[in-house]
């Protein structure tokens, strides 16, 4: 059987989508872009609630940032940027405060202006307090940051319910994503370049999957499909890496989400765009408020349009969004990785294939990578398809 396409690509969030495009546009050849869900993108995916005519962002607020230029370079492309900053409000005993911590949130938590020496000081001592020197786990890494006080308010009930995994048995390298800042710059990033498309999510991502070349098939189950298609041909496959394995080393556990849409009769429900809810009595996470992601745009409706988000475990017939990468999952991943090395024609991508939280410039940053450094000398000189390292896909 002829091959009727030269790659195929397994999953059109960031990555996927940026591995087709670069391939399709740059190298002319024919790629097979295979969806499971009724829409392209993944979690990025962005449409008009029809009720308001607002952007809602189908899987919670998506914010886009990235210190690099070629990232920054290649998303503008397909879409002006906006110049939106994000910020995020912590509601706890129905008081608000700022994230990431700043002089602001530890003064209004102390009940007392604190000099930048003066917060570094109560911290210092709280971790002391704690008997933590070596922090092993994420609640001890935390309080080393943040202190009790804080890690008690703001922090522990929100991380057991986002993550439904006791603090202590989670990595600590989670917590080192939360900013510390001994100012009050109250801005959840620093990065150079930031901002949300001019056109959504949705239109940049389909504008990318347009290119000549690309077949997208939605609603597809890539393993039902590969029965019907020859043998041999590359492949990059971006979804759960256990799941491309049939579970033979064990399932990995993920973090899935559930949101709760609501149409509110106010133009305005909450002032921004994002408030967390961290305390346990509460059982979600956080409201979104999409109206807030684009004050440029003057959105006509006097109704408003929230997301309430709740997470939980990801069962198999769930989307899983988040690795929670215990230290039991760190053994089972390195069962796939070396099971992955000995696949033919397979690389594996993304943040379900290569079991690691990466943000949109992330992945993009490693898809390019990946076009650079195996896929465009593969298809243009005949080297090999380096199906055996996984770290062609790395940010």
């Amino acid at each position: 059987m002829t091959n009727p396409y030269d790659l195929i690509v397994v999953g059109s969030g960031f990555f996927g989508a940026t591995v087709a495009e670069r391939c399709a546009r740059e190298l002319k050849i024919r790629v097979l872009v295979v969806e499971q869900r009724e829409h392209i993108g993944g979690n990025a995916w962005s449409y008009t609630d029809p009720d308001t005519d607002i952007e809602v962002h189908r899987y919670g607020s998506h914010l886009f940032h990235c210190t690099s230029a070629d990232v920054w370079a290649y998303v503008n492309r397909f879409s002006g940027f906006s110049n939106y900053r994000h910020r995020v409000i912590s509601r706890h005993q129905n008081s608000f405060y700022t994230l990431p911590m700043n002089l602001g949130t530890l003064s209004l938590l102390y009940n007392r202006f604190l000099s930048p020496d003066e917060a570094r000081e109560l911290i210092a001592q709280e971790a002391k307090a704690a008997g933590i020197t070596h922090p092993t786990n994420f609640e001890e890494k935390a309080i080393s940051l943040v202190g009790q006080r804080m890690y008690d308010a703001l922090i522990r009930g929100y991380t057991q319910k986002q993550w439904q995994t006791d603090p202590r048995e989670l990595p600590a390298e989670i917590i080192s994503r939360l900013p510390v800042r001994y100012d009050f710059n109250d801005a959840y990033f620093t990065d150079r370049y930031q901002g949300l498309p001019l056109i959504g999510y949705g239109k940049l991502l389909e504008s990318m999957l347009a290119t000549p070349g690309i077949e997208t098939r939605t609603h597809t189950d890539y393993f039902e499909l590969q029965t019907t298609l020859p043998k041999g041909i590359p492949t990059i496959y971006t979804g759960p890496i256990d799941r491309y394995f049939s579970y033979r080393a064990g399932e990995l556990t993920w973090r899935t989400l559930d949101f709760e849409r609501e149409l509110v009769d106010t133009r305005d429900f909450q002032g921004t765009s994002v408030v967390n809810y961290p305390d346990l009595d509460v059982n979600f996470t956080r409201i979104h408020e999409f109206r807030h992601l684009h004050p440029e745009r003057d959105y006509a409706s006097h109704r408003s349009v929230i997301f309430r988000e709740y997470a939980r475990f990801a069962t198999r017939k769930d989307a899983p969004y988040y690795p929670i990468d215990t230290r039991t999952d760190k053994s089972t991943y390195q069962a796939y990785r070396a099971l992955a090395a000995q696949e033919p024609y397979v690389l594996f991508g993304g943040r379900l294939g290569t079991y690691r939280y990466l943000d949109m410039h992330q992945a993009i940053g490693a898809a390019l990578k990946l076009y650079d450094n195996t896929l465009a000398p593969h298809f243009t000189e005949g080297r090999p398809f380096k199906s055996n390292s996984l770290e062609a896909t790395d940010p």
